[in-house]
């Protein structure tokens, strides 16, 4: 009976659900590509939740990637990434409201930018330097994605 325990405790390790923790950091610049990885990250979340798992994301944005997170980014950006910022920012609103993911833009991008601090999206937390926030994150056991 004794030599079944450790095989009994492998399986019922085996049968927890995982926790899935990441930091997603976005410098692109490139606002079609913001756009597909805000998708992916949503989709990837409802992926691991469906299997049974927990996901507990954030998102820092800094340099060309804070535009996402400006109310006022038609005024901005150019008139053909309207259309992929727009949905871009759908996607991150998603994200924070209903999974709680936290978004952190970094207050330097913000001004290098020329995006004032009252025209950024409420639930957007915003850092005085955004590499902080992700090497803290990392410390904390997160992986990194990056999105250049």
């Amino acid at each position: 009976m004794m030599k079944y325990i450790p095989i009994l405790l492998v399986f019922l390790n085996t049968l927890q659900a995982q926790e899935y923790k990441t930091v997603f950091d976005c410098s692109s610049d490139n606002a079609r590509y913001i756009m597909t990885r805000m998708n992916l990250i949503e989709k990837t979340m409802n992926m691991i939740e469906k299997r049974g798992d927990t996901a507990t994301f954030a998102i820092t944005l800094h340099g060309g990637c804070v535009p996402i997170i400006s109310k006022e980014f038609a005024d901005i950006t150019s008139q053909e990434d309207i259309p992929y910022i727009q949905k871009a920012q759908e996607s991150i609103t998603r994200l924070s409201k209903e999974k709680n993911v936290k978004i952190i833009a970094c207050a330097m991008s913000l001004n290098a930018n020329g995006i004032d601090q009252k025209d950024v999206l409420p639930f957007v937390d915003i850092s005085e330097n955004s590499f902080i926030d992700t090497m803290g994150y990392q410390n904390h056991g997160y992986a990194i994605m990056t999105f250049q």
